[in-house]
This record gives C-alpha cells, structure tokens and sequence, in this order.
C-alpha cells in the first residue's frame, strides 16, 4: 500500500497493511524546535534547517529525512518539504540553539521580554525563562456590547493569493507524492471565542452575557463558512483530511458542560462539519486536548471522523475503555505514547512495552494512526523519539497482536 492508500484504509475502519505513522501532520502532533535540534544532533544529521514554523508554541516542520526515517505516512498541506511561502530569519531558540523564524512573525524585544505582534498590537510575549510564546492583550479584550464587536476588525480571510497558494501546494503533494495530505483549517469555536477575548472573559461571558457569547460565535461561524467555502474548492480534490481544532478538556473533565455544549456549541460545530460532508468526501478531523469522554457521542454526531490527541493520562479517556465504545466510528489519531509521564521518563523497555501496548489496544480492525499524545516537548531526550518510533516501525504489521483487555 501506498502511505496515502494506508491512511484511507484505516480511516474506512480496515485493517491496512500496517498501522499509518504521523509526526508532524498537524500543529499538535509535531516537535518543539529545541527537542528536534537535539534530535537531529543525536541522529548526526547535519544541514537542512529548524524552520520554526508555529513561533507561539515553537514548532518545528519536520525534514524529509526525517519522515523517512520514521516511516511517516502524512504531511501537512501547510508545512511540507520547506513549501511555505515564507522568508525565515535566523533566532536564537531558548537554549541557545539556533532556529529560523518567519519574517511575517519574527519576535521583537521589548521591554525585557520576547513579544509577536500582530500589527501594531502585541498578541503575545515569552516570559522570562518561558520555552514558548503565551497569549496575552487579546483583540476583543475590553468589548463590552455586540456593537463594539462589530466595530472592529479583527476577523480574518482567506485572500485571493491565499487560495491560490493552498491549491498549488495540494496540488503539487497529491500529484508527486504518495503522502496523506492533512489540510490545517481550524473552524475553532470555544477556542476562538478564548482567543480573541481572552481564555477568563469568554468563560465568563457564556455564563453572564450569554446573548454576547452567541453574537460573537455566530460571528466566527460566518467567517469560518466564508473561508471554508473557498478552501474546499482550492484543495478539495487534492487532499484527504481537513482538519478542525477545539480544545473543550482538562485534565479533569470538559471544559463546560455537556449540557452547555449542546446548547451553545454543538449547533454551530454542526453547521461547520456538515458544509464539509456536504461539499467534499474529506475526512473531518478535531484536534480537542484533555478530558472529552462526555463530549464524544455528540462529536461523532454532528460529523466528527478522527479525534487527536487522545489524551490518555486525562480522565475517563482510558485508551481500552474509547476502542470499544467508540473504536468503531471514530479514528482515534494520537494515543500512541503517553507525552506526559511515559515519553520524558521511561527507560527503552519501557517505552517500546507502552508503545506495543497501544498499538494493541487501538489498531485492531483499523481506525487508528499512530502518533504521541500532542507535541514533543522540549525536555523529552532525542534517544526517547527515536525508541517510540523504532516500536511503532517494529510492531505496526497487521495482524495485531491484541493487548491484554483490549477487546
């Protein structure tokens, strides 16, 4: 099978010939920039360059020799084979290491501290001894009335220039590559509404201004159409996955309600994944960190096809518990290595134990792709990458082998 052929299979719920592999599909599925220079270090890979593509978490777009290496079988429409239309500049990462930032969102310092701004506006700063840039002064901060919403401009759309890019990049991947190819969309609505109000307002707001709360979501809504509208007819044909994101968990349980959700939420998430089954045959898939056991049913209803990152150490979210309640809907794109506790920590038994245990438990009858729960973080030695995808490589051959309790 072609990389592009297993990744469909697996998302029809077949067993493909082995497990997909994906690292660095999608904007939390990658590499911090500091622990992929260690990685290329430990590797003894020399040239190429750390494009810090995603300065705000430090990000890294993985090079083809390294996809290779770990026989990864997706790419990212946006950030694939150094196709970005962007001119880098050379930073110095927080360890000392060197980086390449985008000129278009390269940091300035000001007043002691590391700052993105967003025109004129600082949208975010790196505090001292900080590894990546944190949200701050948000757009909507100080709005108190639908009215003064409206008054500023702070939506954004796809340019005419925008779409073109899009359609030449999915193009140029469908055509001369056997890759996946996941398209980074967004269509965040709780996220977005945290974003451009600030994270304490927005929850605030859909407690105490409800009717404030609803304006601004029907507004990200008519914006999210407008752009997907015009994305789907640039890359509809060329790619295979659109991909969503909205983080509603914690550690400990959902961000809101199930009750909330429904309510507020799901009616306007619905809205935006059907446009999608309506408009194309791409798979939709959400990237929703943390504790959403209660929230999945709904999900898979209003069209949700692939969940990421499944985070196992969350609660409810026991990776034998999701397989056979959900595993049979829904593709649980993540889950592979516990980032928190196991990929950092745990000896080379250890970890590759974990990692055939997962692929025990969530690969049989499809439906699965592996990749670590959420990025590489900065402290996860370059030894660990290499074990967990070494395991992945040596135990993703169909038929597999079932894990204790894995039904």
């Amino acid at each position: 099978m072609t990389s592009r052929e297993r990744v469909l299979t697996t998302l029809q719920h077949k067993e493909p010939d082995r497990v997909p592999i994906d690292f660095g599909g999608m904007r939390s599925t990658g590499i911090m920039a500091i622990a992929y220079n260690r990685l290329k270090r430990y590797l003894g890979l020399k040239g190429g360059a750390t494009r810090v593509y995603d300065p705000k978490q430090q990000l890294a777009e993985p090079e083809k020799e390294i996809l290779d290496l770990f026989e990864v079988d997706v790419v990212d429409l946006n950030n694939s084979f150094g196709m970005r239309a962007e001119k880098w500049k050379d930073w110095i990462l927080p360890d000392g290491s060197l980086g390449k930032m985008p000129v278009t969102s390269y940091p300035v310092w000001e007043n002691e501290e590391w700052v993105l701004k967003d025109g004129g506006r600082t949208c975010a700063h790196m505090p001292d001894s900080c590894l990546y840039f944190e949200n701050c002064n948000q757009i909507l901060e100080r709005v108190e009335t639908t009215a003064d919403m409206r008054r500023i401009r702070w939506k954004t759309y796809f340019t005419d220039e925008d779409l073109r890019e899009f359609e030449e990049k999915a193009k140029f991947l469908c055509e001369n590559t056997d890759y996946a190819i996941m398209g980074g969309f967004g269509g965040n609505i709780l996220e977005c509404g945290q974003e451009v109000r600030g994270w304490d307002n927005f929850m605030v707001d859909l407690v105490s201004d409800r009717s404030f709360a609803e304006d601004l979501m029907d507004e990200l809504v008519e914006m999210h159409l407008t752009n997907l509208k015009g994305f789907l007819q640039a890359v509809g044909d060329y790619i295979q996955i659109i991909q969503m994101g909205d983080d509603m968990g914690t550690q400990e349980t959902s961000q809101i309600s199930l009750e909330m959700y429904r309510d507020l939420v799901k009616p306007r998430h619905r809205k935006i994944y059907q446009y999608v089954k309506e408009h194309s045959r791409l798979y939709v898939f959400l990237h929703s960190c943390g504790s959403i056991y209660n929230l999945i049913p709904d999900l898979i209803e209003v069209g949700v096809d692939i969940l990421n990152p499944v985070q196992t150490s969350a609660a409810e979210m026991d990776p034998v518990r999701l397989k056979r309640e959900f595993g049979h809907k829904v593709t649980f794109w993540g889950g592979g290595c516990d980032t928190q506790s196991v990929l950092p920590y745990a000896t080379p038994e250890e970890l590759e134990a974990h990692v055939k245990e997962r692929i025990g438990i969530l690969a049989p009858g499809g439906g699965f792709v592996f990749t670590q729960v959420h990025n590489v973080q900065s402290n996860v030695p370059p030894q660990n990458i290499v074990v967990m995808f070494n395991a992945a490589k040596k135990y993703r051959g169909y038929p597999i082998l079932r894990s204790q309790g894995a039904c």
